[in-house]
Order: C-alpha cells, then structure tokens, then sequence
C-alpha cells in the first residue's frame, strides 16, 4: 500500500464554464457602463469579475488533508488481465471535506476511471473511531501490457460551493502492480522434454552412472526385510535388498536475447523517441516465460540468463541464486521478467563463460536442455551459444521475425535446431515442432498420437 502523505498542488485553479461565463458577463457590463456611463450597472459588473476571482483564492487556501491507501487483488496480474484496485481515503482534517470529484490516474496506455463524485468525509475522529471519516473506493483497471505500471496518486477536484473555480491536486503516491508476461499453455505430451528424445532418462543416468547396479545391493545388518527384493534373491541366490534409488535434479536453460545488439543504429535511433512496445521483444519475453514455467511445471530447474552474458541473470539485480525451482519458481521467474525493461544497443558483449573448451568438459558429463530466444542478435551472440553448444541437448532455438538470416545460419551449421515465431499465436506450434524436427532428423518421421502414448508409456529412448 502506498504512504499517506498530504495533498499537493498539480495545477493552478481554473475558471470552470460558469466562472467564465461569469466573468465575461461582468467584462461586458464593464463596458456598457464605461461607455454609456451608467454607474447603475457597474457594481453588478464588477460582482461578476471580483465572485470567480474569490472563488480562485477559495479553493487554493481550502487544502485537503487527505491520507489515501491503495490495494489491489490480485497485486500481480498478467498481461490482458484485470485487476481490482481498492482505495481507502480518510479525513485527517478538522472540518467535513464534501463537494468534491476524485479520479486515480494511471500511466499512458491504461483506461482509468471515470471521474466521481467523491462521497462526504467527516472530520477526523481520533477518539471514538466510528469511521465516518474514512470513505472506501473501488474499481477495476485492465493491464493490456507487461511491465511494472505506477497505479496513482489520486487526484482530487476541489470546487467552491458556487461552482465557479476548481483546481486539482494530487493526494498520496502512486503503487506498483507487476504485469507478468502471457504464459501460452505447452503440449503436456512434450513438455517435459523426457518426451524430445529422452533428456530427463539420460540426465538421470548421467547424473547416476550406476543407478541399475543400485537398485539392488546385498543384504546388509539392519536392513528392513520389507525392502528384501525377492526377484533379485532368486537370480542371484544371496539375499538382495532393494536401494532406494535417487534421481537428480535436471537443470534446463533458457537463453534470452536482451541486447538487441543486431538493430541497425538508425532504428535504436528511432526508437529513442517511440514510445511504443518492440513487439518482437515483447514476444520473445512471452517465449521465455512459456517455456520456463513449462519447465518448472515438469520438473526441471530452470536457469535463465542473457545471450550476451550466459552467466549473468537476465534481470540484474534480481533474486537470483543460479535457477529457479518449484515451489513458487513460476511465480518469480513472471516477475523479473515482468521487471525487465526493453535495452539500448549494446556496442560491448561479455565474453561467453564457459568457454568452448569448458563446455566440451562439461558436456561429457551430462548435457541439459537449452533454449535460446532470440529477438534481433548479432555474430557475436551467435557465437556465444555457438561455444555453449556441447552443454545442451536439445539445443533449440526460436528466432523472432527480427533475426537476421546469417545468424540462424551459423546457429544451424553448429547443430541448433532453429524454430520461427512470427507472433504469440505460433508459440505453442514451435514447441510442438520441436519433437517433429527430432523425429525428422533420426529418420522417424512425424510422430502420431499413438506413437506418442506409447513413447510415454515406456522407457524414452536417447537422442544420438
């Protein structure tokens, strides 16, 4: 919620339509009576200008003493949604504050509401507290767009009592909704990405070289007879006890270009003084955040770095201790990204780390899964994934319409498997493709829905 604070003046006061109409009424019968000397008129002509002046002074010395508190549910909302702000105002001043309008305002790009009438507030009441100086608002706001928006400060319209002047000011401070990004719905059948070619099964295998040869031991002093596995007593003819088997934590990468280092310096330019979203970029944000919950979802520990910098967050700054887990991962992964703010053309990239030679080390040990979204990169971030290429498999990644052809080339000839998104609704269509391409390259052509149940229902086989 926000700080109570006082009010503050946003604008001198103005003359509303009557005021003027007042003061252009006495101006004329100013000068009737000047120029025809009737002194008869000029009292009531000099009532019509000096009544809006009065009323101008009237509401700049009545100053409102106002504390106002903000809420809203849910406080984190994603993008399309709606959100319920709820205001509380309470009188801290010594007199009833009535007669007024009040309207929140909201950043360029949201429909706020409508201008009130705000209700009449009692005098501020510090001992026996019945709440008539307290008066509650509410209204729904639609968050069209990701980001963190600045919802307030209220702005309040004080007019005399003959309606003559008004002036607005502003009470309170704003308070910050975070707007996550659209997380689009992945095939359940390949989500998990056991299903592309195996990864979880070769994780768990790499991670646990001897987890057959564990499954069943020797019987040992202690051991509870409830874990004696009589399959393997029989074939090995000494008594076996079955090992508690214990799987690994997979990891998976998601890659985000957020340099935009390929944009021509002319277009950096010229988005200086737009104000509009990059919808490329916004779509990749999107892409990443669908494939990192989908991961969480299924298990996975998720990893979210920069293209230009594999090892750095993509939010800096962020809570980030080196991935994102279940519980509640989903839910700070949507909010940095929701954090992160569209960059300028970068002239200088990190160098990659690991390096070729690392990641080849690596990569004999166990290779996870990584996914690069890229929205407009240069060479050089080519080259980064290019040297990162030995640690994942799969290694796939989803290019927006921005990125240039020589790029995905070299991506391509260093065995990265390139998926095209044009706009959100392709989202769900590149990951599916992901098993298409798999299957494709080992010669096994499109997958049908039979074969993929069966494929879930046995032991996932490796990719080569």
């Amino acid at each position: 919620m926000s700080r109570p604070r006082s009010a503050r003046v946003s604008a001198w006061p103005r003359l509303t339509r009557r005021g003027g109409t007042l003061v252009a009424v006495g101006v004329l019968l100013l000068a009737v009576s000047l120029w025809f000397d009737l002194r008869d008129i000029l009292l009531l002509a000099f009532v019509g200008i000096a009544m809006p002046a009065a009323a101008g002074v009237f509401v700049v010395v009545r100053t409102p003493r106002l504390a106002v508190t903000r809420a809203f549910a849910p406080p984190v909302v994603p993008a399309g949604a709606w959100t319920r702000v709820s205001l509380v105002v309470k009188n801290r001043g010594r007199r009833t504050f009535d007669g007024a309008h009040w309207r929140d305002t909201v950043p360029d790009g949201l429909t706020g509401p409508p201008e009130a009438i705000l209700p009449a507030i009692g005098p501020y009441e510090g001992v026996l507290p019945s709440g008539d100086d307290t008066v509650r608002l509410e209204y729904r706001l639609r968050m069209p767009r990701r980001g963190v928006a600045s919802i307030g400060p209220l702005r309040v319209g004080i007019t005399d009592p003959f309606g003559l002047a008004r002036i607005d000011r502003d009470v309170g401070t704003g308070h910050e909704i975070v707007v996550t990004p659209r997380v689009t719905p992945l095939d359940a059948a390949l989500g998990s990405a056991a299903s592309i070619d195996g990864v979880v099964h070769g994780l768990q295998r790499r991670s646990h070289p001897n987890s057959d040869e564990l499954i069943a031991r020797e019987y040992r002093y202690g051991d509870p007879l409830r874990r004696v596995n009589w399959a393997a007593t029989a074939r090995r003819g000494e008594l076996m006890v079955r090992e508690e088997e214990q799987r690994g934590d997979p990891e998976a990468r998601v890659l985000l270009d957020t340099t935009l280092a390929g944009r021509p310096r002319v277009s950096s330019l010229r988005r200086e003084h737009d104000d509009g979203p990059n919808l490329a970029f916004e779509l990749g944000i999107e892409m990443a955040a669908s494939i990192g919950v989908h991961l969480l979802e299924s298990g996975f520990r998720v990893r979210c770095t920069q293209v230009a910098d594999p090892e750095r967050a993509v939010v800096p700054g962020a809570a980030y201790d080196g991935g994102y887990r279940m519980p509640g991962g989903d839910h700070t992964l949507l909010e940095d990204l929701a954090r992160l703010d569209e960059p300028a053309r970068l002239s200088v990239h990190a160098e990659p780390e690991p390096t070729a030679s690392e990641a080849r080390a690596r990569a004999r040990e166990a290779r996870a899964p990584g996914f690069a979204v890229l929205v407009d990169p240069d060479e050089q971030d080519a080259s980064n994934l290019i040297a990162l290429r030995p640690m994942f498999e799969p290694a796939v990644v989803f290019a927006m319409e921005g990125a240039s052809r020589r790029v995905l080339d070299l991506l391509e000839e260093s065995d990265w498997r390139i998926m095209r998104v044009r706009r959100p609704a392709e989202i769900g269509e590149a990951w599916a493709g992901i098993a298409l391409t798999a299957r494709a390259a080992t010669g096994a052509g499109a997958p049908s829905r039979t074969g993929d149940a069966d494929d879930r229902d046995g032991t996932p086989t490796d990719a080569s």
